[in-house]
């Protein structure tokens, strides 16, 4: 049977290949629609031989050619290819080139260029060479002199380095590959043999910039030490837990005054534009300890700003939070000074030797996000409970399985509404842009336990989105998926609602008391052909391959009943003038995995009892291997749920194709009485 379809796929194949022929692609509106040419300029070149022949280098993006107009009195511009360049001889004097780009559908921009030509040496040369705001290894050159036509860079870095050319007015930029001191050459041109020279010496070093983790090689950390306290930065002595990092920062406070501590100038002022959560790593001798973490302006330090917190740890490493979200950002910090127990008088023992590490900018201060995981012992889970519903955080019940968290969310549903539940508000909008998936974990006391969970704007009770899950377990730790790629991620969900048993009122007993913990997003995977097949995916295209008189395709379920009700299903017509093995397959881009199960299920609506339904499998490249069960419905006109027992498959094969035969045996013609429906194909 197997080759039969194969050979009339292959005669298919063959016809196609036979009918192909060349297509003419003569949609043209892109032209029309281009956009005019943009950023026109133009490089100049020029010979050093008082010839003043000047090589001009028209660029532009969006470009089809350039008309040259040289500014010399010449009417007729010279056409210029893209990527071209055209030669002129000039006397001396000054000049407007005017650079015309033409795109393809002849909309034009232009630009003009000033070009000096003179057979002197130029003069009075100036070079400015500064570092880029963006980068301390990035510097910017500009230059002007008179007489010039044209300036060539030497950076010093590379011994066998290409000049660069550039005109006065622009700015070009390198960026170093390493700290160190170099020579910047810059050398002005005009159209005689003398030249000019200008040189600038700088230095790269590495900026001193948060994050501080002591761990660049070549970094200098000069902390100046005040009144007692004294920093330096070790191989890390306590490397365990959450900081195995090679280099910290160790302050030992000894006798001066109370407030004895250290302070570091950064290269740059802090960015706190966007993160004002301040983060260090702190190991401590004592649970209690007091940390002083302040950023002050480096002439004024009048302007600072500071936030003190204890350790809750002794003799561990810890992440101590310093909430700056009121600092005022509009101010330039550029110190940063540790105190360890303001207030006390340090006595330079083990008492008073502290760790850090790691001082570093956020966003986040245990607030109130996803995921909710009811740990946190700085925050308020503030529930709002409605028609009934009761949750509060409560410790884990039920330790075990795939969850051994100690806090967890508990919902006692009583009466009078069907619809009791509770909310909570997140202090921002949930982010639905990439993670679309949610899941909950959840206990409940009996399974078939309905839970709905919703997401609702802040303000705006109607902008909402809510997908409902069913627990297959009693008494046991289960994670429920619920899919929000449908969610309008235009819109702002702040508030997280759920819903247990939605349409039954509780009585507030054992019975409707449920857990739930670990609320968080997921990245939903991405859809592959696989068993289980239930024909809902927007994303994936079903290639059935019809044999024999077969014909399936994948259809809206026109019979939403009984044990169906889903959106999607296939269709099988058997027609005639084929064969009475006449069917389809459609084949998975990996082998099904018969490991869990091997036992196959599929749903069947047949127009009548008795109907024989072959569903097979086979290798990909072999149809020699494979294996088949027949059976056959048991009504008419409804949907029924049909069990296929693979358990004597050999699992040592692999097979990748699903094929599907109704009424094996007799020639189908087309009719009502050969149309079948099915779906879910999937494993016991």
């Amino acid at each position: 049977m197997t080759n039969k379809y194969i050979l009339t796929i292959l005669a298919a194949a063959a016809l196609f290949s036979a009918g192909c022929k060349k297509v003419a692609y003569e949609d043209t509106a892109f032209v029309e629609t281009a956009a005019a040419p943009v950023k026109l300029s133009a490089m100049f070149d020029i010979t050093q031989d008082n010839s003043g022949m000047v090589t001009i280098y028209p660029n532009g993006e969006g470009i089809a050619y350039y008309n040259v107009y040289f500014g010399d009195g010449t009417a007729a511009p010279a056409k210029v290819e893209s990527g071209g360049s055209v030669r002129r001889k000039y006397a001396e004097g000054s000049y407007d080139v005017r650079i015309v780009g033409v795109q393809v559908n002849g909309k034009t921009s232009e630009a003009v260029q000033k070009l000096t030509v003179s057979f002197r040496a130029p003069e009075n040369m100036e070079v400015t060479a500064t570092v880029d705001p963006s980068s301390a290894f990035k510097y910017n050159v500009t230059a002007k002199a008179q007489f010039e036509t044209m300036f060539r860079v030497w950076w010093g870095e590379d011994p066998n380095e290409v000049p660069k050319s550039f005109l006065e007015g622009e700015t070009i930029s390198y960026t170093y590959a390493k700290p160190g001191t170099y020579v910047i050459k810059v050398t002005a041109f005009s159209g005689g043999a003398a030249t000019t020279t200008v040189t600038k010496t700088i230095t790269i070093s590495l900026p001193l910039i948060l994050p501080l983790d002591f761990e660049t090689v070549g970094q200098t950390y000069n902390w100046i030490n005040f009144d007692g306290g004294g920093t330096t930065v070790i191989n890390n002595p306590q490397s365990s837990g959450i900081n195995t990092s090679a280099k910290v920062g160790r302050m030992v406070k000894s006798a001066g005054q109370v407030w004895g501590g250290s302070l570091l100038t950064l290269s740059s002022p802090i960015d706190f534009s966007v993160n004002k959560v301040m983060r260090m790593k702190v190991w401590s001798p004592r649970a209690g300890a007091k940390v002083l973490l302040k950023v002050e302006n480096s002439g004024n330090p009048g302007i600072n700003f500071e936030k003190e917190v204890s350790t809750t740890l002794a003799n561990q490493w810890e992440d101590l939070v310093f909430d700056f979200r009121t600092i005022n950002a509009s101010n330039s910090y550029n110190n940063i000074v540790l105190i360890f127990e303001l207030g006390t008088m340090g006595n330079g023992t083990a008492n008073f030797t502290f760790l850090f590490d790691d001082l570093r900018q956020t966003n986040t201060v245990d607030e109130l996000v996803l995921p909710l995981t009811f740990e946190s012992s700085g925050l308020n889970y503030d529930f709002v409970n409605f028609g009934g519903g009761n949750v509060s955080v409560v410790n884990n019940p039920a330790s075990g399985g795939i969850n051994t968290s100690a806090k967890v969310g508990r919902m006692v549903k009583g009466a009078p509404e069907v619809w009791a539940g509770s909310f909570i508000s997140l202090i921002r909008p949930i982010d639905f842009s990439t993670k679309k998936l949610m899941k909950v974990k959840v206990r409940s006391p009996r399974a078939g336990a309905k839970l709905l969970l919703k997401v609702e704007n802040q303000t705006n009770g109607g902008i909402f989105f809510e997908r409902e899950a069913v627990t297959t377990t009693a008494n046991q730790w289960e994670d429920l998926t619920f899919d929000f790629s449908a969610i309008n991620t235009a819109n702002s969900y702040q508030k997280v609602v759920l819903i247990f048993d939605l349409g039954t009122a509780g009585d507030g007993s054992s019975n409707y008391t449920f857990f739930f913990d670990d609320i968080r997003q997921e990245v939903k995977p991405a859809d592959v052909l696989s068993i289980p097949m239930d024909f809902e995916s927007s994303t994936l295209t079903y290639n059935w391959l019809n044999f024999d008189g077969g014909n399936a395709s994948v259809v809206s379920n026109p019979f939403k009943t009984g044990i169906n009700t889903s959106d999607k299903v296939g269709k099988m017509v058997k027609g005639p003038g084929g064969m009475m093995w006449g069917g389809s397959f459609i084949e998975l881009p990996n082998a099904i995995n018969f490991s869990g199960s091997k036992i196959m299920r599929m749903k069947v609506r047949a127009p009548r009892v008795n109907t024989k339904v072959l569903l097979k499998v086979e290798n990909a490249t072999n149809g020699a291997i494979a294996f088949e069960k027949e059976v056959s419905t048991t009504t008419a006109n409804a949907w029924e749920d049909l069990t296929f027992d693979f358990s004597t498959i050999n699992t040592a094969n692999s097979y990748h194709k699903v094929v599907l035969i109704f009424d094996l045996g007799t020639v189908g013609d087309g009719s009502a009485n050969f149309t079948y429906h099915f779906d879910d194909i999937r494993f016991n």
